[in-house]
């Protein structure tokens, strides 16, 4: 059995993090799956999937980490081809990833007790963003 939903937020961009545990567990809940596998992909190429315990001082040390690992303003061939600026959200979405794979046992997302699903939109501007949760199980 499969299920599908897209989760829709919008975002202030420049490394903004959103938890969204509680619109996966919910759409998991929705799906009438009990058993099975929770994917959620960020549909975009300038943003990432992945879990962290969300609270205030992490929330400032990932773009921190970011900025030092890929900084916002640096000499990128892509904002030579596009001029847009956002070199630097398509490379940290590459070292993030896009996507994250959640077991759900007995309808619950397995989680530990400080990890939540958390949306980086790493783009240098505001906008609506897509956010696909698709359940396969039994």
């Amino acid at each position: 059995m499969t299920f599908y939903e897209e989760i829709i937020k919008e975002s202030d961009g420049n490394c903004s993090i959103l938890n969204i545990t509680d619109d996966a567990a919910r759409i998991a809940a929705k799906s009438g799956i009990k058993n099975g596998l929770v994917t959620v992909f960020s549909i975009g190429s300038t943003s990432c999937i992945t879990t962290l315990e969300y609270e205030p001082g992490l929330l400032k040390d990932l773009p921190a980490l970011m900025e030092r690992l890929v900084p916002s303003f640096s000499d990128y061939k892509h904002n030579d081809t596009w001029g847009d600026g956002n070199g630097h959200s398509h490379l940290r979405s590459a070292l993030m990833k896009t996507s994250l794979s959640v077991p759900l046992v007995n309808r619950e997302l397995v989680l530990g007790t400080w990890q939540q699903i958390i949306y980086v939109d790493f783009d240098n501007r505001k906008r609506t963003r897509r956010i696909a949760v698709q359940i396969l199980g039994e």
